[in-house]
Parts: C-alpha cells; structure tokens; sequence
C-alpha cells in the first residue's frame, strides 16, 4: 500500500505503531507526516539532478554516461549501491575497526584516531564497477536492479593500507580469506542479520592499492559511500569494498558471510546457454572485473555539421589488468581506428581515451568503443555470455550521431 494510502485509512493508533512512538497532537486532514514522506536522494546525497534512480529500499541510483566525464568522478556523480539501510548513529569518537578471526594471531581494535596516526596514508585513484554493470541489457532478463552503463566510478581514496595493519595484528600462515562486517541495517530491521558481508582472498587484501579509507576525493567519505570507514578493493566487483566497515575477520577458508554463497557475485564456471538453470556448486566467484570502456562525450544523439570532425573521449578499464589499446568504429565494427589512450595515474585505475572522427557523408551514425587488455583481450561487440545474475556485461559501448 502507497504510504498515503495507509495514512488515510489507518486508525491513529496503527500510525502511532509504524511510528514508533505516539503522536502528540492531532494530526490535519489529508496531512502526511513527514515521516512517512518519502526523502529526496538528489538532496540527501547531493546528488547531480541527471542521476538515474533505481530503487530506494535499498538505494540504488546511477549515473548517465555522459555525466561520468570527469577524470576523477566527483561525489555528485557517483553510482550508488546499497544492499541494506544508511547508518544513521554514527559516532566517529567510539568507532573502532575490529581484526578477528581464525587465522589472526591476536585480535586486536583500533579507532580512527589509531589508523591516522599509527599507519602511513597512502592515496590512489580506484576504478569500482558493480557487477551487474549492464544488467538490463540481458536476455533472458536477470533479476536485480537493471543498470545500464552508470555504475561506475573512479575517485581518488585516502587511507592506510589493509596490509599494513594486517601486519601489525598479525596473521596466520592458513589464512586464506577476509570478511568484512559493517554497520548497515537489514531491510528487515532485524539486528542479527547482516545485509552484505563479502571479501577477498589474501593476495588481494595484501595488495598495496587495497585501502581502508576515510577520505574521498580530500574529504571525509560521503555517508552514502560507508563513512567514516570504507574498504576499497579497486578492480573487482565494487561489492567487495564494504562500506561503514567495524570489522574484518581473517578467515581460514573462503569467507562464507551473506552474499558470498549461492549465486551472489558468482558466475557460471563453463558457458551455459541463456535461460538455463545453474547449480549453486557451478557457480564461480568474481574476481578481477572484465576490460571495458565508457563514451563520455558527447552525449548520445549528437548532432553535427557535415564536414565537422566530432571528438569524442572517455574512459576504459580492465580490473587487475591495464587497458593496451582503444578503438572507435563508426561503420557498426566493420573496421576500427585507434584512438588515443592515456596511462593510468596508478594502478587500478581508469584511462581516459580521445579522438577525432570524420564522417563519410551526411546521415545516421553510431560511434562504438572497444578497450584490448594488456592480455589481448578485448571488448566483444554484442552482449557476452548469459548469466543467473547479470554480470559482466562488458559488450562495446556505443553513442549515436547525426551529421546533418
């Protein structure tokens, strides 16, 4: 039921019960209480007004691709994904980050106060992509939120090295995994249950660009991206860069919290044909994202004056790997030309490409984008292989143009 709906036919008592608490004075006729009204994300998160809502319970709101121009993806701009509810009682004088588990040595806590000033800080710029990046395009449809191209974004994150204070802890030599905990509420509202709890092997939480932050682009995290404390684990499905993070446990075996079984973040292990039913135990974690590209400028359905060259740019990535090459095509990838391609500012970040393009004559065009990976491997032109879940969508991004 609509929330206005339920106010307008329920009895004071039932409105007092959602509420939580009595209501003291009488409410006006056909008045909504502003509890029950629903929040302006644009407002709350401070949001670009061209940003895509997807859901709001959790949130789940993405970018548009021409909004993800910057080289350093700006909080306004960024895709936001959410398994549970926002922590609203924060109190960054008690936060503690806590180190457990079977193959730590010593349990040990620390506060923010311990992490900035015990550790070096160190700042990357890191590319996060959810993985189901794309999900709307496949066929059969995959459940879950239908992103098309914006959840992607690539900020410049400031903290100290989960290595480093792995280190300081000390860890066993059967550690084999980390989970994190974190202090987002279950939708449910039940306390017990955790909405996500995921992680990565050792070899990448001991990896140098593996941060525990507490700054986003030279500020304290938005809440909306897990302040004051957020793991960040460039490369790999941004879910594994928990948010609002209390506690990493140092597992001896695959972590096993929610969202790390079943089907979640997994893929089929061999090709299976779309629609087919996939056992749990066929079904193979995500590590390193696929090598792909974003067309940033312009937006598509550019128009243009024949004989006027078009410049396009963007940005492209391959998750543990660089991006080697970059090419356009604008006859529907019959042939392609090289397009200019920058290094990263460090590893694990995304390439800002660019290049000039002339058109044949007037009419309707598409400009395509594919990313080669320092493996050769590149972008496939159409969607590629059909998941349960709809992940890893990196077929070529493309935009239309018009030459008049």
């Amino acid at each position: 039921m609509k929330r206005r709906e339920f106010i307008q036919k329920a009895s004071l008592t039932s409105v007092a019960i959602t509420l939580g608490t009595k209501i003291v004075y009488a409410l006006p006729k056909g008045y909504t209480p502003l509890a029950f009204q629903d929040p302006d994300p644009f407002k709350m998160f401070k949001l670009n007004e061209e940003m895509v809502v997807l859901n709001n319970k959790p949130w789940n709101i993405e970018a548009q691709a021409h909004l993800l121009n910057d080289a350093i993806t700006p909080n306004s701009k960024m895709f936001i994904r959410n398994n549970g509810q926002i922590p609203l009682d924060i109190d960054v004088n008690t936060w503690k980050l806590e180190i457990d588990g079977e193959s730590v040595k010593q349990k040990k806590s620390y506060t923010l106060q311990d992490l900035k000033t015990k550790f070096k800080q160190h700042t990357y710029q890191l590319t996060l992509e959810c993985g189901g990046n794309g999900r709307s395009e496949f066929d059969p449809p995959a459940k879950g939120n239908q992103w098309t191209v914006g959840a992607v974004h690539c900020a410049k994150w400031t903290g100290v090295r989960l290595k480093d204070i792995l280190e300081d802890v000390g860890i066993k030599s059967n550690a084999v995994y980390i989970g994190y905990h974190s202090a987002d509420i279950h939708l449910s509202g039940d306390l017990s249950k955790e909405p996500i709890s995921r992680g990565v092997p050792m070899s990448k939480a001991m990896q140098e660009e593996t941060l525990i932050a507490f700054q986003m682009n030279g500020k304290d995290i938005p809440i909306a991206h897990g302040y004051p404390l957020r793991l960040v684990a460039g490369g790999w499905p941004a879910s594994v860069s928990g948010k609002w993070i209390q506690r990493i446990s140092i597992r001896n075996k695959v972590h096993d919290g929610t969202k790390m079984t079943g089907k979640a973040y997994r893929v089929p292990c061999s090709p299976v044909a779309p629609g087919e039913k996939v056992k749990d135990e066929d079904m193979c974690i995500i590590e390193s994202m696929p090598v792909k590209s974003l067309i940033t400028y312009p937006k598509t359905g550019a128009i243009i004056k024949k004989g006027k060259k078009l410049k396009i740019n963007g940005h492209a990535w391959a998750g543990e790997l660089e991006v080697a090459n970059m090419e356009y095509s604008i006859d529907f990838g019959s042939t392609w030309k090289t397009c200019k391609l920058q290094k990263p500012i460090n590893r694990l970040a995304w390439q800002h490409f660019s290049a000039e393009i002339e058109f044949p004559q007037q009419g309707y065009y598409e400009v395509w984008a594919r990313a080669t990976d320092t493996n050769n491997v590149s972008q496939p032109m159409l969607l590629p292989g059909w998941n349960p879940k709809g992940y890893l969508n990196n077929a070529c991004h493309r935009i239309a143009v018009k030459v008049e």
